[in-house]
């Protein structure tokens, strides 16, 4: 049985003491309704400081301060509440602690009384992170490491005056010689302030550029910075680097960390004579292969006298003799009480009944406004506006996509795709005669759109291979035939693909090209002009950042303005003329632009569009359709603008004349203008969803049913339609059951990848998606997508609910709700409301993925939000231990990747395991090292696996096992995570599996053999894989063990996996929802009896030439 943490109302929390009860009064909007109560004598990551007198230790533990005797003892708290404060540290006279906390909503150096009282923030601003705050030694300033959300590209060491003051960067020049590979730009980064007693030499670690993953060492080394000079001279020269200094008082040692073989150790360094020795290894890991957002170790400290380090490692605080290394444990008890939001997890059916199309493709009005064409389910369907009733132009097979209507509203205009390839077609607008094949030969074609006077169509034309195999590269163009049919004519080459269209003239065909932008010229290709550059988001983390081009820009009719779309808004852009040299108008922020922009979408938009006219523009959500009136909106804008601004000198009357709610309430009744959004239609079309019919026996299996602990070793499964009717030692077989004999099996639950990347092609779609075909072949029944990038996939898991797509259940997040990542600039609640209406209200998915959306309080107002439109988020884990331990404060039910910090001890574990947390660590791509999959490809050859070869294109296995990295064993980190994972697993915690479509398939068999790795059972393993994956995304209701009524997905296995995990791979047959295949071939065999269809890469290997 799975455990579950019963977590503490708040009602029966202790009562805090005055000072700490007052420390709660923050700016945080969410309000806690849990508590979890430990006891721990150990702690993760514990950054620490010893006071000047050195009677008392300062430390961090779970986002709260501690203080302890210097010899140990009872843990104090000296902080609380749900701000995460860490690395304090003592002012030079002790009577001040320096400390880092986002209780102002976002991450701020912060200073407060020894005893943790009268705190004070010491910087504002509400978009950085920061780091290793230190004092001068005359206690007159403070240092620490800067850098800008949501992932910071380098942090930059500035200087802060205790008073106050802006503070200046002392490290912002620093461009000289430092580790880091090629590429990752030309500033330093900057960690681990610290000072000697001569405060004019300031040390501290530094390397090129950001992060990065499987990296090669070294990558920090240590350097001193001249505050006299502003000159660095570097202090070390390591293969395993150089980290953290620690200086003593007296001027005569420095302690740092540094990599030797796969441990961290502290080496000792004599600054009279350049001696080292080793003063403690091994000790704790350090954090240069991740993020380093608490620096690259624990913070530690000598002690006044200088004789003695105390440091944290191994989950303890110790004392270290220096120079012997002698070390002593400092012991400590910390009673833990944190305060949690509420969990947001919400339990979710799987759908039955007709599928309800989720998406609507390309949609475009009629000329007259009259009638909507548009792709659903990759098929051509023309509607009457505003209700009508969606219908098929056509009855073929192939797919239909990108509709464009003619001038004249005659015709509607298409591509269609196979895996042999696609045309060009026209259908009458009212489906009375057959589609017009117009290209003679077969191609890739996409977005044609007609010339004004309906004479010539223009489309993107590319090579077949290449597409097929999902690629868009090299050899794309542009083309124009006749609208009547026949050859291409070849335009001109591109890169892009932008849809082509026309403003007024004729002559001139416009396309945007993402890297150059909106471009026009005539047909022949010449007399090319580019118009406007539009871009969005800066990408902070980039080694140099430049502002990201827009996604898709589009000239209106009378060439005045574009519409543009940028991380899913819509912008309506004003296109000044400016001379020979385009106009750069970036969106990112419209009140700043350099020409009117108004972004039109307050929930987002795709499928964009200008009705001939120019006075309406329309994009798609999901499957609503929408119509904006720009002269309207706007008009309507400026009244409600003189309508607030009316309320609001009313409201100031109102409250001088009564100044109490009753004043405030008939202020408010004043009547308010809603926001023009435009007109909605709603697409309604219903599919029948795919659903076997009959009952199968399988008979004298083990049966590992994921049930708790059950186990039946000689059973029979029933299975009527697609649910299971029977699972025991013994099942009588209902009336025309077919009884399939799978005695000395094993049959498991169907695998359940929530971290799934399972990317088909995007715009012009697959027909066949050889990553589903992989995933299913290997047991994979569902797969959670938590990050899309694109929509496209809302139609591809319709496809495979209706049977047109074989496949893995396909449940996702959509696109990532990126925030302040991208360009949402929310400033309240109601923003974030906006944004995850679009997830709610429009894509219908029940899960969404909070992509390290802005600072601390703009999560919160994420997990409110989800909380009211019944959304489960899950978060990118980021490479952000303190982030992980945010989110998990504040209710979030779901965390994406590996902890970067290992091990984790008894504090991080219990709040892991009681938060209600899914971690799911992906260990493929693990973080704080090589990637798992780097050591799987060592050791296992599937180039010549005939399997692989049989689901994955050629090309695709020779990228993967060509030519690989190589890391000695010894530098995998997958069993450490592994091991902290099992620890969760083990105090009651929920841990998931997921693959990060590494190797589709075969990966998650590999991602359990890691999670066994380290030190899970093969049945921990198999429950991570299965049960605790369907509790993860709220679906174990449905999925997620073998048990009657529950949907009928499994494995069966020709060995046992509790005997060794390995034999998760030996795989005879695969059911999903009722249908049972071989594993092999993916031939169905119950209940039809159907072969897979011949796929295009099992034809693609070079013949011998005689």
């Amino acid at each position: 049985m799975i455990r579950r943490w019963l977590v503490a109302p708040l009602v029966a929390a202790v009562l805090p003491s005055p000072s700490l009860a007052a420390q709660r009064q923050d700016s945080l909007p969410l309000k806690t309704t849990r508590s979890v109560d430990f006891t721990t004598s150990e702690g993760t990551w514990i950054s620490l400081d010893v006071s000047p007198d050195g009677r008392t230790i300062v430390f961090e533990l779970l986002g709260d301060l501690y203080t302890i005797p210097v010899t140990g003892g009872e843990a104090k708290r000296i902080t609380a509440g749900p701000a995460f404060d860490s690395q304090p540290r003592y002012s030079p006279d002790g009577k001040t602690i320096v400390f880092l906390s986002d209780r102002s909503g976002s991450e701020n150096v912060w200073l407060c009384d020894a005893d943790g009282s009268n705190p004070r923030a010491l910087t504002k601003g509400d978009k950085n992170l920061y780091a290793s705050p230190e004092w001068t030694p005359d206690g007159q300033y403070v240092v620490a490491s800067k850098t800008s959300m949501p992932i910071g590209s380098v942090y930059e060491i500035w200087l802060y005056h205790k008073d106050g003051g802006s503070g200046v960067s002392l490290t912002k020049d620093d461009k000289g010689p430092a580790p880091g590979p090629p590429g990752r730009g030309t500033q330093n980064n900057a960690l681990g302030a610290a000072f000697g007693p001569d405060a004019r030499y300031l040390w501290y670690a530094r390397h090129r550029g950001g992060f990065g993953y499987n990296l090669d060492l070294p990558e920090w080394e240590l350097a001193i910075y001249d505050r006299q000079t502003g000159k660095v001279f570097n202090q070390t020269d390591l293969y395993g680097s150089a980290m953290r200094p620690v200086l003593s008082p007296d001027g005569k040692w420095l302690v740092y960390a540094t990599r030797y073989d796969a441990e961290t150790g502290l080496r000792l360094r004599n600054l009279s004579s350049g001696d080292e020795r080793w003063l403690v290894y091994p000790g704790q890991r350090d954090d240069q292969e991740s993020r380093f957002t608490r620096d690259l170790m624990p913070g530690s400290s000598f002690t006044p006298d200088s004789k003695a380090l105390v440091v944290s490692y191994g989950g303890k605080i110790w004392r270290v003799e220096v120079p012997s290394g002698q070390a002593t444990p400092i012991p400590f008890t910390a009673k833990v009480h944190q305060d949690l939001g509420p969990l947001v997890r919400f339990e979710t059916r799987v759908d039955t009944g007709a599928v309800l199309v989720k998406q609507i493709r390309d949609a475009s009005p009629s000329p007259d406004g009259r009638r909507l064409a548009f792709s659903a389910l990759d098929k051509l369907y023309v509607m009457d506006l505003p209700g009508g009733t969606p219908r098929r132009l056509t009855s073929d097979s192939v797919h239909e996509q990108v509709p464009a209507w003619s001038p004249d509203g005659q015709w509607i205009a298409y591509v269609t795709w196979t895996d042999q390839g696609g045309y060009v077609e026209k259908i009458r607008a009212d489906g009375r005669a057959k589609a017009q094949r117009l290209t003679p030969e077969p191609a890739f074609y996409d977005h044609p759109g007609w010339s004004p006077d309906g004479q010539r169509i223009v489309a993107i034309k590319g090579p077949r291979g290449p597409r097929v195999a999902e690629h868009f590269g090299p050899g794309y163009e542009l083309d124009w035939l006749p609208a009547a049919g026949g050859a291409p004519t070849r335009i001109t080459p591109i890169s892009g693909g932008g849809r082509p269209h026309f403003s007024r003239d004729p002559n001139r065909i416009y396309v945007y090209e993402a890297n150059e932008g909106l471009v026009s010229m005539r047909y022949d290709g010449t007399d090319r002009r580019v118009h406007i550059k539009v871009t969005g988001f800066t990408p902070n983390f980039a080694p140099n950042p430049e502002p990201l081009p827009a996604d898709e820009v589009l000239i209106a009719p009378d060439s005045g303005r574009v519409l543009a779309t940028s991380s899913n808004y819509v912008y309506l852009v004003t296109l000044p003329l400016v001379g020979a040299t385009p106009p750069a108008i970036n969106v990112a922020d419209t009140a700043a632009a350099s020409f009117p922009v108004h972004r039109l979408t307050r929930v987002g938009g795709d499928f964009i569009g200008w009705t001939p006219d120019g006075k309406t523009v329309y994009w798609s959500v999901g499957r609503s359709f929408f119509r904006y009136n720009p002269a309207l909106g706007d008009s309507l804008a400026k009244a409600k603008a003189r309508a607030d601004s009316i309320r609001a000198d009313s409201l100031k009357q109102a409250t001088k004349e009564k100044p109490d709610s009753v004043g405030r309430a008939r202020v408010d009744s004043l009547a308010k203008l809603p926001a023009y959004e435009g007109e909605r239609v709603d697409v309604t079309i219903r599919v029948p969803r795919d659903v076997p019919r009959g009952s199968v026996v399988l008979r004298g299996a083990r049966i590992v049913s994921m049930k708790g602990d059950e186990l039946i070793e000689k059973g029979d499964l029933v299975v009527t339609d697609n649910r299971i009717g029977c699972v025991a030692a013994t099942c009588a077989a209902p009336a025309g059951a077919r009884v399939i004999d799978v005695a000395g099996k094993t049959i498991i639950p169907g695998l359940i990848d929530i971290h799934a990347h399972p990317w088909p092609t995007w715009g012009i779609h697959e027909t066949e998606v050889w990553k589903y075909l992989a995933n299913l072949a290997w047991g994979v029944t569902t797969t959670r997508d938590p990050q899309t990038s694109t929509t496209d996939v809302l139609t591809y898991a319709d496809q495979v609910e209706t049977g047109d797509l074989l496949g893995p259940r396909i449940y996702h997040t959509g696109p990532g709700v990126f925030g302040a990542y991208l360009e949402e600039n929310w400033t309240s609640l109601d923003d974030v409301r906006n944004t995850l209406k679009r997830y709610s209200e429009f894509y219908h998915t029940h899960t969404i993925k909070q992509y390290m959306a802005g600072n601390r309080k703009q999560r919160q107002w994420v997990i409110m939000a989800a909380k009211e439109l019944g959304l489960m988020p899950t978060i990118e884990g980021g490479l952000d231990f303190k982030m992980n331990q945010t989110v998990q404060l504040d209710g979030y039910p779901g965390s994406e990747h590996a902890f970067p910090i290992m091990p984790l001890y008894h504090d991080a574990v219990q709040l892991a395991a009681q938060s209600g947390i899914t971690y799911t660590p992906t260990l493929l791509v693990s973080y704080g090292g090589p990637f798992s999959e780097n050591y799987f490809y060592e050791h296992y050859d599937i180039h010549d696996n005939q399997k692989i070869r049989r689901f994955i294109p050629h090309e695709e296995i020779d990228q993967r096992a060509e030519r690989r990295p190589w890391f000695r064993e010894n530098q995998y980190v997958f069993p450490r995570i592994a091991a902290s994972a099992a620890a969760v697993l083990r105090a009651g915690g929920n841990v998931g599996m997921g693959c990060h479509g590494q190797l589709d398939g075969m990966g998650c068999h590999w991602e359990l053999w890691a999670m066994a790795g380290g030190g899970m059972t093969p049945r921990e393993a198999l429950r991570v894989g299965t049960m605790d994956g369907a509790y993860g995304i709220g679906m174990d209701k449905d999925l997620g063990s073998l048990e009657p009524g529950k949907l009928a997905d499994l494995i069966v296995l020709d060995a046992n996996p509790l005997d060794d995990i390995h034999n998760t791979e030996k795989i005879r047959y695969v059911m999903k929802n009722g249908r049972l295949y071989e594993g092999e071939t993916l031939n169905e065999v119950w209940p039809r009896t159907k072969p897979l269809p011949q796929m295009w890469w099992w034809d693609t290997e070079p013949k011998s030439v005689k």
